[in-house]
């Protein structure tokens, strides 16, 4: 046991398909399938600067925006089961705090679709567009 312990842990294994390794082969990545004539280098992609930028662009817009998400969320149940006085107050008619931040969630989760679909038409699409045009990957 202390073997495991004691001995550190690498990012990638040197070889980059290796059937049965790790825990009966459960961990470990697929093996690669045969490759064909033409066929596109799906490794070579993976560690191109071109894809890691591409990868680095999307967590840009996702980790943040998530984040804020669940912090809003977060706040809305806190809330909810903490301050029912403020979240129960009317504003007009039968209308109460609770239900505008409430009704809240749905528009920011809508806004939030919205400006990743724009973000990713911008920013992530040409990106892709390009590395497919590279790999020689059709479009279908």
């Amino acid at each position: 046991m202390t073997q495991v312990v004691h001995t550190p842990i690498t990012a990638r294994p040197p070889e980059r398909a290796r059937p049965g390794a790790g825990f009966g082969g459960i961990t470990s990545e697929p093996a690669a399938p045969p490759a064909h004539a033409g066929a596109p280098d799906f490794v070579a992609i993976h560690d191109s600067p071109e894809f890691t930028a591409l990868r680095r662009r999307f967590r840009r817009f996702v980790f943040p925006v998530s984040a804020l998400f669940f912090l809003w969320y977060l706040t809305y149940v806190l809330l909810a089961a903490y301050a029912r006085e403020f979240m129960s107050h009317r504003l007009f008619g039968l209308v109460t705090v609770g239900l505008v931040l409430g009704l809240l969630q749905f528009v920011s989760t809508a806004a939030i679709t919205y400006g990743y679909v724009r973000y990713a038409r911008r920013q992530l699409d040409p990106r892709v567009a390009a590395i497919r045009a590279a790999a020689g990957v059709d479009k279908k």
